[in-house]
């Protein structure tokens, strides 16, 4: 993906064109987006609306034979949006990257399989959409605590009780889940923004 030995998760960063009206992007490239080592096709498209500031949601995988790959967006509001590698044989197992995407800044994160993904809104009314690489499979459907504390996310709501689902409630510890997903030699090493 990066060309190194080490793995940097791709934050997208498309350009847009301003005039008089607003501005015009294009979100997808297939051609652009392979060259830099990304999915060159997505199968499902996921869109999500969370009306109340500190919603959470996560921290959620998809396990093999149906692992997903995603492409992360904010259309609507602010969230910070985290990935954390849950690949067992990788030395950076349980470390986790997270950043602020908008609908004002316009970026996207690319998560490859192999990481738990999850999200926080920072202000009402936020939608979020993503494209992932597999279709859902409920069977291989997972997650894990979004307070686990030896993954230690920092999400910054400090003064907000998350607001979560049920299943999101309960979900267990990073040390109970039994998944394995296959390790490249590349441990996790931050971010890297990219315009395709």
């Amino acid at each position: 993906m990066n060309g190194g030995y080490f793995m940097s998760l791709l934050v997208i960063c498309p350009r847009r064109f301003l005039d008089s009206r607003g501005w015009f992007s294009e979100t997808y490239n297939e051609a652009r987006f392979a060259s830099h080592g990304l999915p060159s096709s997505f199968c499902q498209d996921n869109q999500s609306y969370s009306q109340p500031a500190g919603t959470l949601r996560g921290l959620h995988f998809q396990a093999p034979p149906h692992a997903q790959a995603k492409l992360v967006r904010c259309l609507r509001g602010r969230i910070f949006d985290v990935a954390v590698d849950i690949r067992h044989d990788s030395p950076t197992f349980g470390k986790w990257v997270g950043l602020e995407l908008s609908a004002d800044n316009g970026k996207q994160l690319f998560i490859p399989t192999g990481f738990a993904h999850g999200f926080v809104t920072l202000e009402a009314d936020c939608e979020i959409s993503y494209k992932v690489s597999d279709y859902y499979a409920p069977d291989c459907d997972g997650g894990i605590a979004w307070d686990d504390p030896t993954i230690n996310v920092h999400w910054p709501i400090e003064k907000l009780a998350p607001v979560l689902s049920d299943k999101d409630a309960c979900l267990p510890k990073l040390k109970d889940i039994d998944v394995h997903f296959p390790y490249d030699g590349r441990p996790l090493d931050g971010l890297i923004e990219i315009t395709p």
